[in-house]
């Protein structure tokens, strides 16, 4: 067991504020969770007898938000190592 290791198992019961990329990376999660819950949603709502049309657009929100996470996401590590480069 490395010392990383050590530390995480002692603090496992401490809390702690996210980091930002932290934060960005739990937030992803949580849009990809709405995302999914609104396709199912929307799949039901679509399926009845007379299906709600309007529907098929509350998937697009968490899609956009989504999509807008996912970029700062990939664009993270770029930008870090671009700013150490300057600095």
């Amino acid at each position: 067991m490395n010392t990383a290791e050590m530390n995480a198992g002692m603090n496992a019961g401490t809390h702690t504020v996210p980091t930002r990329p932290a934060w960005y990376r739990r937030a992803h999660r949580v849009l990809a969770s709405l995302f999914v819950l609104s396709v199912i949603a929307t799949s039901v709502a679509l399926a009845q007898a007379e299906p709600l049309l309007w529907m098929s657009y509350v998937p697009l929100f968490p899609l956009a938000l989504l999509t807008l996470s996912g970029l700062v996401l990939l664009a993270q590590p770029h930008v870090r190592r671009w700013r150490a480069r300057r600095s």
